[in-house]
């Protein structure tokens, strides 16, 4: 059985970081144990990177917290380079970095809390779902 690889989209990052309570911070704590790979890019962890420092009072995380918990992400994740540009396909280009990042590592899922924001992504043959979504496809919840 093959374990699906999703991309995260940075809003589970932050919901997963600013409560222990809820689908995100499961999903979270689950990364890295063979439940399923994340898909990275260089843009996606950069986009990680300045959300998550610019919101430090909000997670009440230093910023060597972030810098520690983006470095075991880059270990353990599948590190993926876009070579094609799909922008602007979606309304952000934020969110098409995301998609982009999707299609390059040939994503099952980017797992988001906005999924109208990727409506269109079907169509590279990637599922969007929700993080409590995606936790009952692969029993964690």
């Amino acid at each position: 059985m093959t374990v699906p690889l999703v991309l995260l989209d940075t809003n589970v990052l932050v919901a997963g970081l600013r409560s222990r309570n809820g689908a995100a911070f499961r999903l979270l704590s689950l990364v890295g144990t063979g439940h399923f790979e994340i898909c990275l890019s260089v843009p996606v962890v950069l986009e990680y990177e300045a959300v998550l420092l610019g919101q430090l009072e909000q997670l009440l995380l230093a910023a060597s917290d972030v810098c520690d918990l983006l470095d075991y992400f880059c270990s353990v994740g599948k590190q993926h380079e876009v070579h094609y540009l799909w922008r602007p396909y979606l309304r952000d280009p934020k969110d098409d970095l995301i998609l982009e990042a999707a299609v390059a590592g040939n994503c099952e899922s980017i797992i988001t809390y906005n999924r109208r924001d990727f409506r269109g992504a079907e169509k590279f043959g990637v599922k969007i779902l929700t993080p409590g979504e995606f936790l009952k496809r692969i029993g964690g919840l």
